[in-house]
């Protein structure tokens, strides 16, 4: 079956995070410096005057700290320097300390961690390995380059609300600041990679992704964690966090998709955005990035309530 392009919402989620610069290896951000960084975030501190009750708003958003709702992302363990072949591993830990072991699935996964460097480069989406016995999760980890990394960790703890929790992790080393310009293409293991749309703050945005390879059109796009397509988009300069799903119904074994892709996507603020997309053709997983700038718009709603999933 091919979905083509006539596809309707399926699991839109969309989830914001707000993110500084500071922490170390395998160390803990303190709670005292989470909330002051929180508090003096570029969004409250510079609102347009269009925006109505937007502090408050934004103080209900998902994924601003490394705890919340009772539960708290323990610290990091990983390599210190690049090129040190080793392991990522951490716990999800509830409000009396104790490591979560029973989890939601979405998305065929029961976490899902996105990691990507603070200037919008190195970004993975990776699915770590829970200990149940100790509530650990791990994968085999190492870093390319130096640089201040952003760890986002996806989840929903059984019984529980969907969370997206993050902690900062310091990679030693000189670091090569990569800069950003905007791009609608990616030329990504041999496929071109497109995407037509515009981002607008404070609405839903239609985006259409087009897969092509060898000058040809691909329909053969398979589902991939219960999508044909997963799309991140990082805010340039404090990588807020916005996570949408492709189009459609959900797909079933055998489907297939392509070439154009819908998703939908809402951005917190006007700005530059860094965009993410991870696709599956013939077993093989890709992602092809793309730099979209969004313009202004009315933003009358929390956030908060677009999201009605955390992956």
């Amino acid at each position: 079956m091919n979905a083509g392009t006539r596809l309707g919402l399926y699991g839109l989620g969309v989830v914001v995070a707000f993110g500084g610069a500071f922490g170390i290896a395998g160390a803990t951000v303190p709670d005292s410096a989470a909330a002051a960084w929180t508090e003096g975030s570029e969004l409250n501190e510079h609102v347009p005057e269009n925006m109505e009750s937007t502090s408050a708003a934004m103080n209900t958003v998902n994924g601003l700290a490394l705890g919340a709702d009772g539960f708290v992302l323990s610290p990091i363990g990983a390599p210190a320097v690049p090129g040190q072949p080793g392991k990522m591993s951490f716990q999800i830990q509830d409000a009396a300390g104790t490591a979560v072991t029973r989890y939601t699935t979405a998305h065929e996964k029961d976490l899902h961690l996105i990691v990507v460097r603070s200037d919008g480069s190195e970004f993975r989406h990776v699915h770590p390995t829970l200990d149940q016995t100790t509530g650990t999760w791990s994968t085999p980890w190492e870093w390319t380059h130096a640089g201040n990394y952003r760890v986002f960790a996806d989840f929903t703890p059984a019984g529980a609300e969907a969370l997206t929790l993050t902690r900062t992790v310091e990679v030693a080393g000189d670091v090569a600041p990569v800069a950003q310009e905007p791009s609608r293409v990616d030329q990504v293991d041999g496929f071109s990679v497109s995407v037509d749309g515009e981002l607008v703050a404070g609405t839903p945005s239609g985006l259409t992704i087009s897969v092509a390879r060898d000058g040809e059109p691909v329909t053969t796009v398979e589902p991939y964690l219960g999508a044909f397509g997963h799309l991140v988009a990082l805010r340039e300069g404090d990588l807020a966090y916005v996570h949408a799903h492709a189009e459609g119904q959900e797909p079933r074994a055998g489907d297939t998709a392509g070439p154009n892709i819908g998703f939908t996507a809402q951005a917190p603020t006007a700005g530059r955005y860094l965009l993410y997309l991870d696709f599956q053709v013939d077993g093989q997983v890709h992602t092809a990035q793309f730099v979209l700038d969004a313009a202004h718009g009315d933003i009358t709603d929390s956030p908060s309530e677009s999201h009605t999933e955390g992956h």
